[in-house]
């Protein structure tokens, strides 16, 4: 879609120069799709020339601009600083949950998919269950972290002030090192998500539950261990109210909440590695 109503392309990625009408540009697969009446200028963050990822000892820290594309082959080939964090393994079926071409995959970048704030947003459900944290640059100069889980406030909704640039998301070495595991339903085969979720245990014995998309907002849940089957139903239904519940042609509300706790509860069984635990 034509953005008929900008004026200038402004290559920065300098907060200072935001003003009121205009939008931060990375990959705009959502920007040109939705197409504005009211914007002025977009500031091109093509040429800020951030490292897409780079693994360090205390965990993995993403650019906003790293594609999708980028972020996928870094999984099939992780470097050596990132060979014992067997999370990784989440990345290419959050991935995969785009339901879309290639082409799409070089161009859509991770900090876009957060900051479009979607519920099915995959790379919300992926960084949020691995504890993101995300660094914001802000106009007036100062810098802050917010976890993903508090970035993403409601269905296209952010805590991000106006102007305010998401420059990174860090996943910590401490989640990256547990064992995770996934689910995704869709109404149909190449649909997109109505339901993800993401549990994971981490060495000390952590177990964290990550719902997406199947709500308006990330919802984790966190125990000291893997709870029980009746622990981990009556925390669900304390955490996620019914009008949490996500409702569009994807899914109805109804639905999506019967999915996530049947779905949480294969998780659990999995992670929870007893077979005495009963059955999904």
């Amino acid at each position: 879609m034509d953005l008929n109503t900008v004026e200038d392309l402004v290559p920065t990625a300098d907060p200072a120069d935001y003003r009121p009408g205009d939008a931060w540009l990375a990959g705009g697969t959502v920007l040109f799709s939705n197409g504005s009446s009211t914007l002025r200028r977009l500031l091109d963050l093509s040429s800020a020339g951030w490292e897409p990822l780079a693994a360090r000892k205390d965990g993995l820290e993403i650019a906003a601009t790293c594609t999708i594309a980028q972020l996928y082959g870094f999984a099939s080939a992780p470097p050596t600083a990132a060979a014992d964090w067997p999370a990784l393994d989440l990345i290419q079926p959050c991935c995969n949950a785009f339901v879309a071409s290639r082409k799409v995959w070089n161009v859509s970048t991770v900090g876009g998919n957060l900051c479009t704030a979607l519920p099915a947003g995959p790379m919300t459900a992926l960084t949020a269950a691995l504890d993101g944290q995300a660094l914001l640059f802000s106009p007036d100069g100062t810098r802050r972290t917010l976890p993903v889980t508090e970035l993403v406030t409601g269905d296209s909704e952010t805590s991000l002030a106006p102007g305010e640039l998401l420059r990174s998301i860090t996943l910590p070495a401490s989640a990256l090192s547990s064992r995770s595991s996934l689910r995704r339903q869709s109404l149909t085969s190449l649909g997109r998500s109505a339901v993800l979720l993401i549990g994971r245990t981490d060495p000390s014995g952590l177990f964290v539950l990550t719902v997406t998309a199947a709500t308006v907002r990330p919802v984790q849940l966190r125990f000291d261990r893997v709870p029980s089957a009746p622990e981990l139903r009556a925390a669900l239904d304390a955490a996620i109210p019914s009008s949490l519940y996500h409702e569009d042609v994807h899914g109805l509300p109804e639905w999506r909440r019967f999915m996530t706790e049947q779905l949480s509860e294969e998780i659990r069984f999995e992670l929870a590695g007893d077979p005495g635990e009963g059955t999904p």
